[in-house]
């Protein structure tokens, strides 16, 4: 594996926060944000990788004919059995 410097522009609090952790568990900063880098990039992957879900649909899949669904009173009473 080949070692390489990158200079990266980070927010003083975030560096914070990754020295604190970097402390608090034996390790180096570099260390930290190659684990950080890591774990985002992979679980970006697993994101990608599912299929995307789908909710099952009955019927034609629309409203019926002269049902407004931007009229909540008058879908509660068609529910309701009033129309």
């Amino acid at each position: 594996m080949t070692n390489r410097h990158t200079t990266l522009r980070l927010s003083d609090a975030l560096v914070r926060k990754a020295k604190l952790y970097a402390r608090k568990n034996d390790l180096t900063l570099t260390a930290v944000m190659e684990r950080a880098l890591s774990t985002y990039l992979t679980e970006g992957q697993k994101r990608r990788s599912k299929k995307p879900f789908t909710l099952p649909t009955f019927g034609s899949g629309g409203p019926l004919p002269g049902v407004d669904l931007d009229d909540t009173s008058a879908l509660l009473d068609i529910m309701d059995g009033i129309e």
